[in-house]
């Protein structure tokens, strides 16, 4: 049997009380509010890279290209579209030339923004 008195006192509880998520869009969070392991956007590190290709092996959706440029550095197009940010790319890579960072915001209006480029120069967007 159901006691509306019960779920009266409840109802009156909570209005009372803190609400226990965020306002998101409307209060913006920081990235260094985010806890330590998240998993955000990738970042690589071309200095680092000797061009093994493991993190390009070891992803399972197929979101990481290596490839030599001329000058003998190694850059990564990493496809967001299809990363599904198991960072399985970041344990594998045995120089630490990949990262996972704490950028969360990733969506965009053109899935051409979606590829990032990191090379040998500045960091740029494949679809820009």
């Amino acid at each position: 049997m159901i006691r509306p008195g019960k779920m009266l006192a409840q109802i009156l509880g909570s209005i009372f009380k803190k609400p226990a998520t965020t306002r998101y869009p409307f209060i913006k969070s920081k990235a260094s509010d985010m806890p330590d392991k998240f998993r955000g956007k990738l970042v690589f590190h071309p200095q680092m890279c000797i061009g093994c290709k493991l993190c390009m092996r070891d992803c399972p959706s197929g979101a990481i290209t290596i490839n030599k440029r001329p000058d003998g550095r190694f850059e990564a197009v990493i496809d967001l579209g299809k990363c599904i940010f198991c960072g399985q790319c970041v344990d594998s890579c045995m120089k630490k030339a990949l990262e996972m960072s704490k950028e969360f915001e990733l969506a965009v209006l053109d899935n051409t923004k979606l590829k990032v480029t990191y090379g040998a120069g500045p960091q740029k967007d494949a679809g820009r």
